[in-house]
């Protein structure tokens, strides 16, 4: 068993979580990974990856059983994600947005809310987290859009953009400001806006260099009319939703970065193996394994730190922010170094779409900016340690 192999094996996974974990390998390396390179050639949305992991029911990882779900520990939906975006980048963040956008619900929805969304996500519906605005990214107080409440119903209007899925939603959790509180902080609400909406548009999808399959949205909300039950908590509190949202968010932002750099570390050392140069392998030249060295120690110690995070929250912390702060950080730090030396390590053929580390390499690059940007998390680390007196 290698160095990775034992890593893999240390989440205290129950055998059913096993179970399921190598069901998703198998489903992964079988059928989704074969497809990938079409679906970043076309930029088509991957529906027959969608098709794949609900037909395996794995939405209901993360929806408690109460409400049709498995509940399964964080770690396995962790180790999922890893494994689904080492196999195509795009389908990845498709599913794990449905994450992002449902645990809210999980966390703070009501008993009313979580019998009409949960059922739906676990049966396989696709939701987005509606956040970015034009003028309002890693600072979201000054996000524009507003809930105006009108007697049971709340009236939307403005915009998001760069939304995941937001084009294919069924359910897209929005963020906004209530018009009745005029502190920016204090204002920031959230709901659920469902499929179909009138008023509901949209702008455009982006043309991005990575994540093609991915379809990344710019949605328009002209005097959207939502029920009032589908408020989330109290008008006021969605920064409190947001912040605990993302901070269950970004470990998951993080696996998926992970995933990344262990297809392109994968795909490099088995190239080096094979390759030869003046008359040797490459991976015999002492240099190069100075590299692996270097990337492999990285790797390891960034995906001990994802299951310690997983720990952390499994075991019912709250206060972990810093700790996935760090994690989606290095991790996606990390994954643009492990591509671009996995490109390197192919040489001419590695800038070649005929090699899989060229768009590995470009999917990458994201992880540095969503979720926060590198640079906010370097902040919100370092302010930590200010002392408070």
């Amino acid at each position: 068993m290698n160095l990775f192999d034992r890593l893999d094996a240390s989440p205290p996974l129950a055998s059913e979580e096993r179970q399921t974990l190598d069901s998703v390998r198998a489903l992964a390396r079988n059928e989704i990974a074969p497809r990938a390179e079409h679906y970043d050639r076309s930029g088509e949305f991957p529906w027959d990856n969608v098709r794949a992991i609900n037909a395996l029911g794995l939405n209901a990882i993360f929806v408690p059983e109460d409400y049709g779900g498995a509940g399964l520990n964080y770690a396995v939906y962790l180790a999922c994600v890893r494994e689904i975006s080492k196999a195509c980048a795009s389908t990845g963040i498709i599913w794990a947005t449905n994450f992002h956008a449902m645990k809210p619900v999980i966390d703070f929805g009501t008993e009313e809310q979580k019998h009409r969304f949960l059922p739906r996500v676990a049966e396989g519906a696709i939701a987005s987290l509606a956040i970015t605005e034009p003028e309002a990214g890693s600072d979201a107080t000054h996000m524009k859009t507003l809930f105006t409440p009108k007697g049971d119903s709340i009236v939307v209007s403005g915009g998001k953009t760069f939304i995941t899925s937001g084009d294919v939603a069924d359910l897209i959790l929005v963020f906004g400001k209530w018009a009745e509180i005029t502190d920016d902080r204090r204002a920031i609400s959230a709901l659920i806006l469902e499929k179909g909406t009138p008023g509901l548009k949209l702008l455009r999808k982006e043309d991005k260099m990575g994540h093609r399959a991915s379809s990344t949205a710019t949605l328009s909300f002209e005097d959207c009319v939502v029920p009032r039950a589908n408020l989330l908590g109290e008008p006021g509190t969605g920064l409190q939703l947001l912040l605990a949202a993302l901070n269950k968010s970004r470990p998951s932002v993080a696996a998926h970065a992970l995933g990344i750099a262990r297809a392109a570390f994968e795909d490099a050392v088995l190239y080096i193996n094979e390759r030869r140069q003046s008359g040797r392998r490459i991976i015999e030249f002492q240099g190069i394994q100075f590299t692996l060295a270097d990337l492999a120690t990285e790797l390891a110690l960034c995906e001990a730190w994802l299951w310690h995070v997983a720990r952390l929250i499994e075991s019912g912390s709250d206060d972990f922010a810093v700790e996935a702060s760090m994690l989606k950080m290095r991790a996606s730090d990390l994954a643009m170094r492990v591509t671009t030396e996995a490109v390197q390590l192919y040489g001419g053929y590695g800038y070649c779409k005929d090699y899989r580390v060229e768009r590995l390499m470009r999917d990458a690059k994201i992880t540095q900016i969503w979720e926060g940007t590198n640079q906010i998390h370097r902040r919100l680390i370092g302010r930590s340690f200010i002392d408070k007196r």
